[in-house]
């Protein structure tokens, strides 16, 4: 039970990584690897806050998501239209959409170590334990946990149930068919790039309440991320909260049973398997 409960924990914590490259890539169909330069964006705005203010980062969230929103909305219009409108095909989309993140994660990387400096940062908030079930957590990871798990809900609730979720939905399926049906196309592609921001951001806040970060990290959260969204299926906001979870356990059992140095192998012994036997993901649908 300890191990289900710490797993899951972990994974409520890869789910709201993910979730934000999953609107991107999935949704806007940019492949964003500057996505996770915005996460550490995040916690450092939370630990400035937090240190300069004691401001709770459960408080500092509702302040980073609407930044970064319009952060990434700029970014979208000023950088990454014009690759969209010249692009012939989603394959070449994805070629230059890669190449151009890449190139900004440096940029990011850069202004981060320009303001706040190459040192790791830290601040303890809510480290403290509390018990579930007869076993002890931090109730900081916890406190994420929870975070996240109403994030990702009130996000699936609006894409499926909201006429402008439906709509970014349906971009992400078939946007040439969308703009029959007077969907405006480029508009929701910026609204659901600058949602993944938003939601990354905020995820950086809370993870930087236990994880020790610095302005290089942002990588480590990319690749996380890029994983669990392939492995869930592009596109799919369940499939990405399904296999973060998954993801989450595996590493916990791993670690709690053989060694922690083997997660990450088993990580992508996981993604592997499913490329192989699911490449669509594990509610992805298979293409015709």
């Amino acid at each position: 039970m300890d191990i289900l409960i710490t797993g899951l924990v972990l994974g409520g914590t890869y789910a709201l990584i993910a979730m934000g490259l999953n609107l991107q890539y999935g949704m806007a169909r940019i492949m964003n690897l500057a996505n996770g330069e915005m996460l550490v964006a995040g916690g450092f705005a939370a630990f400035w806050v937090y240190t300069a203010g004691q401001v709770s980062p459960l408080l500092t969230v509702f302040l980073v998501a609407p930044v970064a929103f319009v952060a990434n909305w700029l970014i979208y219009v000023i950088f990454l239209r014009p690759l969209v409108k010249r692009a012939k095909s989603r394959g070449q989309l994805e070629v230059d959409s890669i190449l151009a993140t890449f190139g900004l994660s440096f940029v990011a990387v850069g202004l981060m170590l320009a303001v706040f400096g190459g040192d790791y940062f830290k601040y303890s908030y809510l480290a403290r334990p509390v018990t579930i079930l007869g076993d002890t957590y931090g109730a900081n990871r916890v406190a994420a946990f929870v975070a996240a798990v109403i994030i990702c809900g009130a996000l699936y609730l609006w894409l499926n149930h909201s006429r402008a979720g439906m709509s970014i939905r349906a971009i992400a399926v078939a946007p040439e068919s969308a703009r029959l049906v007077g969907i405006d196309v480029p508009r929701l592609a910026a609204l659901a790039f600058a949602l993944g921001g938003a939601v990354t951001a905020a995820g950086g806040a809370l993870i930087s309440m236990y994880l020790t970060l610095d302005a290089s990290t942002g990588v480590m959260f990319t690749l996380k991320a890029l994983v669990i969204v392939i492995m869930g299926g592009v596109g799919d906001v369940r499939g990405t909260i399904v296999a973060a979870l998954l993801l989450g356990v595996l590493e916990t059992f791993v670690a709690t049973v053989f060694d922690p140095g083997l997660t990450l192998a088993a990580a992508y012994l996981l993604f592997v398997l499913i490329l192989l036997l699911r490449p669509q993901g594990l509610f992805g649908r298979r293409q015709t």
